[in-house]
């Protein structure tokens, strides 16, 4: 423990920054001049009316000439106070602030300042400590225990300072609670750099870049001061340390706040709210973190929430998220996460958006290694449901939905859309792939409109692609289908033959097809198990392989159609131009980089960028993601494209093949909006739901029809949209 030592009364609130860390011809202040803009002001010394005045009203000063003020300036405002260091105060007038119900007199009262500069018309009072911040106009400071900055503060980034030893750099750790994947936290950082530092870990010269990159991306001097933006709020709270607040922030009873950079903006206000305690983070634009919220070494993008007891602790959450009520461990989160349930928790992940938790999931409850390095990947869409528990490691296809269960070994599930059932009474593992596609279209299609409506964010810097139907999942899907005719083949032979000398994967997965095609009732029949998707000697059964291969085609085909119309209709192209420019060989690789969908071999790209020094900062890599941002349609299509090539196996479609094909997507997009009422209806035609009603009329009057459904009628409008669309850009 650190002793208490003595400091002279005359030298109280000066020395911030001792002088071997000064450069030559600096002062102390001199980071802080740059922060408040002194060239800008005319602060001028107290006249010694001015000093009566505010001993009068029960002031005092270790030094009245270092108080310097702009006018107008009325010392009336001022009392009880206790002022040290160089003090600048902006204009004081007879006003009062008021915020909601919340109002209080311009002036300091009762409060202890220490080397401050004080905007226009503030209000501060009762505020025991509070020590070099600079403060913006029109700020509410009231009843704060302590409100101070060091003058090595880093507000939440991971940097080291001058002087520092490399210990004290703050790392988090995503996905990994063993440290394997550290990163270092900065006042920008998203999903998408997250996840460049995160999975790239072979690649050793990248890592090192990235933290020069991000090392000399910030100042190295000590002496910044912590920030208070205009027009905030700040009232009720224990401890606040080294915290750099933007413009419009609303902060109210929190017991710690230490280490953070708090985004705001009057556009985005963020919230801080009741019993929180935040050490080592970063948050977003428009952000509410309320309730007792405990978070350590974060990062929570714009438009997202934390409350009602969440812990998150070593991890990143992506834009438009909102926590509750659980403990989240080591993740990386991509944008549109929904976990609401106390009884939930999620360690040691990379979860890559859209997705939800249910109450009772422990996704990573316990580690298979000798330490506690086991990881779980999910794509986009990751559902596990009520009270089920995975073990390390998994890895989960985009939207797969876990039924409840306690998963007993480590899943490996590469099929798209799938339910997985643990089946405890004929002790097997099953799998239906396009589950949702198959039966609850509603909800499948809902989730997309769902996280496209809710995205209020004003300041984008992740463009995220919330289309369930996109390039990552389309590459999933191809893949789902070579696995299907696979083992279907095989299943077959086996039945058949005895399976004792197998042809090639090519010769099972021709004769799967064929079966699948040409003899589903005896596709039916076989016991067709997937192979390498659980850790386990149980088998594992794929159920409804044919609907499912089928279903994985109608969707295949309709993204393909449906991304080229776009784009054609979008930029007023004719089909044959779009065909005849489409390159001959067109991969399929994608990655998720953070919610944004990227090329593969773009992103290697940005790696060899990286490495060579071709990009040198952050600012510039995220420039890198908004180009990619703006070839996104063109490249959806001519991955489209290429998709349809792969389904109709054609090298190229000409315009009467183009035309048959929308024809095609016609027909699934009245399928579409058919299930999607279908999947909705079961809601008011299963017995049970109405067993609480009265009657049908008082169904309706607490859930209303299923025919006034808002949704409902939305997808009706997208499909006259769609038919309207496709039959403008025929070949």
């Amino acid at each position: 423990m650190s002793e208490i030592s003595l400091v002279p009364a005359d030298r109280f609130g000066y020395d911030f920054v001792s002088p071997e860390y000064l450069p030559e011809g600096k002062d102390e202040y001199w980071c802080r001049d740059i922060q408040s803009n002194a060239a800008d002001h005319s602060w001028r010394p107290l006249n010694p009316e001015e000093i009566e005045n505010l001993v009068r009203n029960g002031n005092t000063c270790t030094n009245w000439g270092n108080i310097l003020v702009e006018d107008p300036f009325d010392p009336t405002l001022i009392k009880n106070s206790l002022f040290a260091g160089l003090v600048r105060l902006g204009a004081l007038e007879n006003r009062y602030l008021q915020f909601h119900d919340f109002m209080v007199p311009a002036g300091i009262t009762n409060s202890r300042i220490v080397s401050c500069d004080i905007g226009d018309n503030c209000a501060i009072h009762d505020c025991a400590y509070l020590s070099h911040y600079v403060i913006g106009d029109r700020v509410i400071l009231s009843r704060i225990d302590e409100m101070v900055s060091t003058n090595h503060a880093k507000f939440g980034e991971g940097l080291v300072k001058e002087g520092e030893d490399e210990s004290v750099r703050v790392w988090i750790d995503p996905l990994n609670e063993a440290g394997g994947r550290s990163i270092l936290p900065f006042t920008e950082l998203i999903c998408a750099d997250a996840y460049l530092w995160t999975i790239y870990r072979d690649d050793t010269v990248l890592m090192e870049r990235l933290k020069d990159i991000t090392q000399g991306g910030a100042d190295p001097h000590r002496g910044w001061y912590s920030t208070v933006g205009d027009c905030s709020i700040i009232k009720s709270c224990r401890i606040i340390k080294d915290v750099r607040f933007g413009p419009s922030s609303y902060v109210k009873g929190a017991n710690k706040l230490k280490n953070l950079t708090i985004k705001s903006s009057p556009q985005e206000p963020s919230q801080i709210g009741e019993g929180v305690e935040l050490v080592n983070g970063i948050i977003g634009y428009g952000c509410h973190v309320f309730y007792g919220v405990k978070a350590v070494r974060f990062v929570i993008g714009n438009n997202s929430s934390l409350k009602y007891g969440a812990r998150l602790i070593h991890s990143i959450l992506g834009d438009n998220s909102t926590i509750s009520c659980c403990e989240v461990l080591n993740n990386l989160v991509f944008p549109g996460h929904e976990q609401h349930h106390n009884n939930s928790f999620l360690i040691a992940t990379l979860v890559m958006g859209q997705s939800n938790m249910a109450a009772g999931a422990t996704v990573g409850s316990n580690h298979n290694s000798r330490g506690n390095d086991g990881e779980i990947i999910a794509g986009r869409g990751f559902w596990p449901g009520l009270s089920s528990t995975l073990k390390h490691n998994c890895r989960f296809a985009s939207y797969t939905l876990l039924s409840k269960g306690n998963y007993p070994a480590e899943l490996n599930i590469p099929l798209p859309f799938s339910l997985v059932l643990d089946n405890h009474r004929q002790d097997r593992l099953e799998v239906m792939p396009a589950y949702w596609w198959l039966y609850n279209m509603y909800a499948l299609e809902r989730n997309s409109w769902k996280y496209r409506t809710r995205d209020k964010r004003k300041t984008v810097v992740q463009h995220i692609e919330t289309d369930h139907l996109s390039p990552d999942t389309a590459k999933e899907m191809l893949d789902a289908l070579a696995l299907l005719e696979r083992w279907t083949g095989k299943a077959w032979f086996v039945a058949e033959e005895g399976g004792d000398d197998l042809p090639s994967e090519a010769a099972l997965e021709a004769k799967g097809r064929e079966l699948i095609r040409d003899d589903p009732d005896a596709v039916a029949d076989l016991f067709v198990m997937g192979e390498m998707m659980e850790r386990s000697k149980r088998p594992v059964r794929i159920l409804k392989v044919a609907q499912a291969w089928n279903a994985y085609r109608e969707m295949l085909l309709y993204y393909g159609v449906r991304s080229v119309a776009e784009y054609l209709s979008r930029f007023g192209i004719h089909y044959g131009y779009f065909a005849a420019q489409v390159p001959k060989a067109v991969s399929l690789d994608w990655v998720n980089m953070g919610g944004q969908l990227v090329p593969a071999a773009r992103v290697d790209g940005l790696r060899a960028g990286i490495r060579t020094g071709l990009f040198g900062s952050w600012a510039e890599i995220h420039e890198q993601y908004e180009a990619w941002w703006t070839l996104y349609p063109k490249e959806r299509a001519e991955n489209a494209y290429e998709v349809l090539r792969v389904l109709t196996g054609k090298p190229e479609i000409d315009g009467t093949a183009w035309n048959e094909l929308c024809e095609g997507a016609k027909r699934i997009r009245s399928y579409v909006e058919e299930q999607i009422y279908v999947s909705k209806a079961k809601d008011y035609t299963n017995a049970f739901r109405g067993i609480t009603y009265r009657n049908h009329a008082e169904r309706d009057a607490v859930l209303g029809r299923v025919e006034d459904n808002a949704f409902i009628k939305t997808a009706k409008k997208e499909t006259e949209a769609f038919v309207s669309m496709v039959d403008s850009v025929r070949g």
